[in-house]
């Protein structure tokens, strides 16, 4: 017996070109096997999109799973792309389609001089093109962003009024999920936040990780920011639905700012709080050695005798990961502490 092909001899068509754009180009495939996907996924067809590298001529696979459509992004205008589609039965066998060439289109003229003047702060020639009439004023930019998301990003606060004035949604998010607000809170731009704020943009909008504005807000550190949207109203231990992360464990993770913990805490944010590990922003900052953030921890209250899901302590962490200033620190805190009385 010869070993068995996925279809006897059946190569599989080629993808199907959906909508072209000037950046992008959508494919569909294996729109006749449909009903056969019954029982676990392992046992179903897995399928792979790949691109032809034009200089290289070999092919990079661009997406692989399940999924029976997938939108490339990103490209160039008016550019021959090529692609083939690889089939990979559950046992491993796999067979690729023939090659299938698209061209993408041309930027259409007004859009790409409207993300121009955006990028470069031209408010001139942005009134002139938004006047003209024939620029959508949400069409978005390569990287899925539109005009706003890059005046907000850059802090352009004039071009932002002129956007919203002439009816860009605020609420709009790029590729990753990120709206407006979050990439002004997280470079920094006040008045753009507080402009986005009082035209609908709102704090409890998530990206696809689960991050609110204020996370953003405390990755980027900015503490005029921060302090405003705390004012402002905004949750302070929102959780992301990633990690279950709040800000504070952000800041333990990533920068280690005693500035930005400071307001979290002084604005309620719990320093004894657990994500979805057990894990403790004293545990996280021990682990990322920020020194300063453990001093400031254990001053504001943080629990350092609380123990992560396998039993391990703060101390024991510190001593795996020869972390050895933080050490001294916890070491030195403990002696501190007065003795709990065995009665309960």
């Amino acid at each position: 017996m010869e070993p068995h092909k996925i279809v006897p001899s059946l190569k599989p068509h080629p993808p199907v070109v959906g909508k072209v754009t000037h950046h992008s180009i959508e494919l569909y495939w294996d729109l006749e096997r449909k009903e056969k996907r019954q029982g676990p996924q392992e046992q179903w067809l897995r399928f792979s999109i790949e691109e032809e590298d034009p200089k290289m001529h070999n092919y990079g696979v661009i997406y692989t799973g399940y999924s029976t459509k997938h939108v490339v992004e990103g490209l160039e205008p008016r550019t021959l792309y090529k692609f083939r589609l690889k089939v990979t039965s559950p046992s491993g066998e796999y067979e690729y389609s023939p090659v299938v060439s698209v061209a993408t289109t041309r930027e259409p003229i007004s859009s790409e001089h409207f993300h121009r003047a955006v990028n470069v702060n031209d408010e001139d020639l942005l009134l002139r093109i938004l006047e003209g009439g024939h620029v959508k004023v949400d069409v978005p930019n390569k990287f899925g962003f539109t005009a706003l998301m890059v005046a907000a990003q850059k802090g352009y606060t004039r071009l932002v009024k002129i956007l919203v004035s002439n009816g860009t949604d605020v609420n709009l998010k790029n590729g990753s999920g990120k709206d407006s607000l979050m990439l002004a809170c997280y470079a920094g731009h006040l008045d753009v936040v507080k402009y986005l704020r009082r035209h609908g943009a709102s704090w409890d909008a998530r990206d696809l990780g689960g991050c609110t504005a204020l996370h953003w807000a405390a990755d980027g550190g900015h503490c005029p920011v921060i302090d405003w949207m705390i004012k402002d109203g905004c949750e302070v231990d929102v959780v992301d639905t990633g990690s279950g992360w709040t800000p504070l464990m952000r800041v333990s993770a990533m920068t280690g700012s005693q500035k930005v913990a400071s307001l979290l805490i002084e604005a309620g944010a719990d320093v004894n709080v657990k994500d979805k590990d057990g894990k403790t922003p004293l545990m996280v900052a021990v682990l990322n050695n920020h020194e300063q953030l453990v001093q400031l921890l254990l001053d504001k209250g943080a629990d350092a005798s609380v123990k992560n899901e396998f039993g391990k302590g703060v101390l024991e962490m510190a001593r795996v990961f020869d972390r050895q200033n933080v050490l001294s620190l916890l070491e030195e805190r403990k002696k501190k502490l007065p003795r709990k009385s065995s009665v309960h």
